[in-house]
């Protein structure tokens, strides 16, 4: 057993358990934003309000100077925007060159959208209530980060709920970090599902541009992830000039699993978060001696990976084997962690630990749901709160991108029966024009003359 990766095992004997587990969910808990209250926390912060503000006073040439800062990329006025040209050779280049991933993203999309329309609001008879109705936001940003492997798995999961609410205008933005612009292969999602609007620019200053007017037309919802500059600006902008989906950090996978589950399986769902590099990757077991196979495989599989160094200095940074007493405790401790990803590797007791199971983004119930089929085909979108998040932000749905409408028709007969109700509840709220608008309804004389 590795000495090394030995340090992320805590049992439930030792002294310094508790502790332990707390230092992981408060590090876990930073990790989404800069959230902290430390100076260095202020300061970055602070660096992310400027960039928003220069946005906002200084336009386009505020966001050129950030792009060149932070991407080594300078763009003209004419160059932000991709033009439809250059997302239709990017679709036909992919097409050519690509041609099986094409139709593995089309088949992606096609389940995706069956998922999303499925559990849509707006399509169930049951929901139609002539006392509320449902209108789909009109405008809507999508953040795909930039790197030197494309995403479009981050398009189709964001895109696809939105065109199944009805959103009409989606706008995508992405840093210029593949070759000095955005990934082909993005570019050609883009065009696949018709999404015309794309631009070249990533960080808080995409969040800038998307939250102000001063470079294109603001949007009322912003989604999709990013790292701690993009959340925070999210978080900044969040209700004051636009709604967002969460604050998503790095991503997350907290397995359940007892002596029933097979060691090298949990170890390869524990790498495929950490190789994210940075991403959580936390067991929580009543086994241990399942607790310490796991590691052993995990030390054996990372020496495999292409990036075996950064991903077993994130297991030392981001992870955690905790053995438990019993599964009560490991439930009790998952519902506290409200992971992004809850694995549950529990054999036939599996779906009996899920419906325990209150704070997670997505459950993946047994042996054969790794996360990856979430994060590619299942159908619900693997845009999900993360760094605790999940007690109180969902997965994203189509239903993010729908606001309701109250609405609210009384006739004369039916205003009479509760008039006097309504006017003593006014006047006791000592809100007398209330009651008298309802009082004058009342009375018989009228003032039309």
């Amino acid at each position: 057993m590795s000495d090394e990766l030995d340090k992320i095992l805590i049992l439930s004997s030792q002294e310094d358990f508790e502790e332990r587990l707390k230092e992981l969910h408060w590090k876990l808990l930073r990790a989404a934003r800069f959230g902290g209250f430390e100076k260095e926390s202020e300061e970055e912060r602070k660096k992310v309000r400027d960039i928003l503000r220069d946005v906002a006073n200084n336009g386009y040439e505020a966001v050129r100077k950030y792009t060149r800062k932070f991407d080594k990329v300078d763009l003209t006025w004419d160059e932000f925007r991709v033009s439809r040209e250059q997302l239709k050779n990017a679709h036909k280049e992919t097409e050519q060159r690509h041609k099986q991933l094409l139709a593995s993203i089309r088949k992606m999309v096609r389940n995706v959208r069956a998922y999303q329309t499925e559990v849509f609001v707006g399509n169930k008879e049951e929901n139609r209530h002539p006392g509320i109705k449902y209108t789909p936001i009109k405008r809507v940003g999508i953040c795909v980060p930039g790197a030197s492997a494309p995403l479009p798995s981050t398009v189709v999961m964001t895109a696809v709920p939105a065109q199944v609410a009805g959103v009409k205008e989606i706008v995508v933005v992405s840093p210029p970090r593949y070759n000095k612009d955005i990934h082909p292969v993005t570019l050609a999602v883009c065009c696949e599902l018709g999404l015309n609007e794309v631009y070249r620019v990533g960080g808080a200053q995409a969040v800038a541009v998307l939250a102000s007017e001063r470079t294109v037309a603001k949007v009322d919802k912003i989604v999709g992830p990013g790292n701690a500059w993009v959340q925070t600006a999210k978080n900044m902008v969040s209700g004051a000039y636009a709604a967002i989906d969460s604050v998503a950090g790095p991503s997350e996978v907290l397995i359940i699993a007892n002596d029933k589950a097979n060691p090298c399986w949990v170890a390869a769902d524990m790498l495929s978060q950490a190789e994210h590099a940075p991403g959580s990757a936390v067991l929580f077991t009543d086994s241990e001696e399942l607790a310490k196979k796991v590691i052993g495989e995990l030390e054996k599989q990372s020496e495999q990976l292409d990036r075996a160094e950064r991903t077993k200095e994130c297991l030392m940074e981001f992870g955690k084997i905790a053995q438990f007493e019993n599964m009560d405790d490991v439930i009790a401790a998952a519902n506290e962690f409200a992971a992004e990803h809850v694995e549950i590797q529990c054999g036939e007791e599996s779906k009996e630990i899920a419906d325990r199971i209150e704070n997670a983004g997505a459950i993946f119930i047994g042996d054969y749901s790794p996360v990856a089929v979430g994060d590619y085909w299942a159908g619900p979108s693997h845009t999900l709160p993360t760094g605790q998040t999940a007690k109180f932000f969902s997965a994203l749905s189509a239903n993010d991108f729908v606001k309701s409408i109250s609405i609210v028709e009384y006739d004369k007969k039916k205003l009479a029966e509760c008039a006097e109700d309504i006017i003593r509840l006014a006047e006791t709220e000592g809100l007398d024009a209330h009651a008298k608008s309802v009082r004058i309804r009342q009375e018989d004389s009228t003032c039309r003359d």
